[in-house]
């Protein structure tokens, strides 16, 4: 078989991508740092600090209105997921609408239900040697807390993880299976809403703290903001959906993967656990999840290289936070890192809205976790798989307890 040339012919769905990224993008940033694809109507691959962080403070040129790259020509407006889809001025007010609920004194009173979530899960494995880290745990912190933070049962969580699998990792290559749960997820928060909604209206005078429920929230925010009416509210749902999931357990995932394979550092968090959220930082940084994209509005071009209008431009975070020119010591995983200012969680103004209850989830579920097994190590012979698309996470950790 012919090796890919990844400089003219990248694929993120390549199984030898998926497998190992930084390879490749080491490769591509030190010979061709923009590279190509025709597929997808056309997909230019930023693979350096510099050059992502040109993109993303030039929404003239580059639109956030797309940011998954699929078959669905870019001509097509797509479903526009408040704040995310949309670029300033109206960007801006949509996002401050939100942030009341992501500010980090709101996210911390969710502190309570994910030290819970954890310890359900935790309390399962007792007794048990061997486990899956992802599927057993890491997914289902951010599944969980999702589900309780929308006003529904936990157990919800695992249809959200359905429907994530399928629009992210199938969906981009699947326009029917994209276009089915779609409908599905947009279907389901509709009647969400609409349950909440008339919910309120059975109970006139009681106090109901949008805090504590993000469909409340939004219901409120919409009393003060005509742009929020029932399609921009379900929309901005499905964002919480698909934005506040899979990237976190993805993140969950890979920390319990890199301290399976590196027992002096799982040794020194379980010794120093005040470290955890410094180690936190740093697995963000070297195993970041996600890459975005943008649309070229006008014939431009990044770091010399031409792109047309209409074209994608796929901002590589995973190879920014590894770019030498941003990061000392970038190939090397340094849980006590000082300096690290990732672009894990993006860059510029649409730099996730949802970081703060990230951070919270990954902290309490590797401390939670160092605490009941100090001892811990990936399975001998064992394989991880991970998810292929533009949120790259593990799918299978398979982890000997003990």
């Amino acid at each position: 078989m012919t090796a890919r040339d990844w400089a003219r012919d990248f694929d993120h769905l390549d199984p030898t991508f998926v497998e190992d990224p930084y390879a490749v993008y080491e490769s591509l940033r030190g010979h061709c740092p923009v590279a190509h694809t025709d597929q997808y109507g056309g997909v230019h691959v930023l693979t350096r600090w510099a050059d992502i962080d040109e993109v993303v403070h030039d929404p003239a040129r580059f639109s956030s209105r797309r940011t998954i790259v699929n078959a669905v020509p870019t001509s097509h407006p797509g479903l526009p997921l408040p704040p995310l889809n949309f670029d300033p001025p109206i960007h801006t007010e949509l996002r401050r609408a939100m942030l009341p609920f992501f500010n980090p004194h709101n996210t911390a009173r969710w502190a309570p239900e994910i030290e819970a979530i954890c310890t359900r899960r935790l309390d399962a494995l007792a007794g048990r040697n061997t486990c899956d880290g992802a599927s057993d745990y890491a997914q289902a912190v951010p599944s969980e807390i999702t589900a309780i933070m929308l006003g529904v049962d936990a157990a919800e969580g695992d249809r959200f993880r359905h429907w994530i699998h399928d629009l992210i990792e199938v969906g981009p290559g699947d326009v029917d299976l994209l276009r089915r749960t779609t409908r599905a997820m947009t279907d389901y928060l509709a009647d969400l809403l609409e349950q909440t909604r008339s919910a309120r209206a059975d109970r006139p005078g009681t106090t109901v703290d949008p805090g504590r429920n993000i469909v409340e929230f939004l219901l409120d925010v919409a009393g003060n903001d005509d742009r929020f009416d029932d399609t921009a509210i379900v929309n901005t749902l499905f964002l919480v959906l698909i934005a506040g999931i899979d990237t976190t357990w993805s993140a969950i995932g890979f920390a319990l993967e890199h301290l399976g394979r590196n027992p002096d550092d799982r040794r020194r968090l379980v010794a120093e656990p005040g470290l955890v959220p410094t180690a936190t930082e740093e697995f963000l940084r070297a195993y970041a999840p996600v890459s975005m994209a943008r649309v070229a509005e006008i014939d431009t071009e990044v770091a010399g290289c031409p792109v047309r209008a209409g074209e994608w431009v796929l901002m590589a975070f995973p190879a920014a936070n590894r770019d030498p020119a941003a990061f000392e010591r970038a190939d090397e995983v340094l849980i006590d890192r000082a300096e690290n200012r990732h672009a894990t969680f993006g860059l510029g103004v649409h730099r996730c809205i949802g970081s703060n209850l990230a951070r919270l989830e990954i902290n309490i579920a590797l401390a939670r976790w160092l605490e009941r097994f100090p001892e811990f190590r990936l399975a001998e012979g064992a394989s991880v798989s991970y998810a292929a698309g533009q949120v790259r996470g593990p799918r299978r950790v398979p982890l000997v307890l003990g």
